[in-house]
């Protein structure tokens, strides 16, 4: 079986050396960039099992190689390392597109055991094609990754489109945080659950507050749901 290639992206040395030699000690072939350029070229021009991006990084932070990554790369799994341990911080990440993030200092255990959930998970299906979802007004292309309400176009980020499609899928289920963070998240997501309903917040500023009425509802002790209007 052919070993996973793995990027660090790190540029302080003695954690990349680290890096480098545990995972090798896994069998994984390894790569280092110390800066973001390097990183973003290799990413571009080669492929990757995961990468590794610490987001503060010289010439390009990792937050911007994440989001120029993810314009033409959905699949390749990205774990952020990061000193910062604001909630902001973390869902920004997830909300470009990282897989999963882990926060300085960690345990090498921890780390390990993260990268191999993320090497576990399939490559994601594509969508069908030409799938629409409906609820009253609010449309959602799910191949084109259009959201229209009244026939007005509403601009959300990946994971705000991944919820939101989750939820139109189970039309007046009420879902349970760990359900949303499995089927939009990953079942082997490491975060926190709060991020739920951080990302259920920004849904309604978008589809609902500038709307008569509100689609999303919350269920006290339970979860969210969408409701169609009777």
């Amino acid at each position: 079986m052919e070993k996973p290639n793995i990027l660090i992206v790190e540029d302080e040395q003695k954690l990349s050396r680290v890096l480098q030699l545990e995972l090798a000690y896994e069998d994984y072939n390894t790569t280092v960039a110390a800066d973001g350029n390097t990183a973003l070229t290799l990413i571009t021009d080669e492929a990757w099992d995961l990468v590794l991006l610490d987001i503060m990084l010289p010439e390009l932070s990792g937050m911007e190689v994440l989001r120029r990554v993810r314009r033409f790369d959905e699949s390749t799994p990205i774990i952020l390392l990061t000193a910062r341990d604001e909630v902001y911080d973390k869902v920004n990440g997830l909300d470009q597109g990282a897989n999963d993030y882990i926060t300085k200092p960690f345990q090498i255990e921890e780390l390990l055991a993260r990268v191999r959930a993320q090497l576990r998970r399939p490559k994601k299906a594509a969508a069908p094609q030409h799938e629409e979802l409906k609820v009253g007004d609010l449309i959602v292309d799910v191949e084109a990754r259009e959201v229209r309400r009244e026939k007005q176009p509403i601009e959300l980020t990946p994971r705000e489109f991944d919820l939101l499609v989750y939820l139109l899928q189970n039309k007046n289920v009420v879902l349970t945080r760990d359900q949303l963070i499995e089927h939009v998240w990953g079942f082997d997501y490491f975060g926190d659950t709060n991020v739920v309903d951080v990302y259920i917040r920004y849904l309604r500023q978008k589809i609902d507050k500038p709307f008569k009425e509100p689609y999303v509802s919350t269920v006290r002790g339970v979860g969210y749901t969408i409701k169609e209007h009777s």
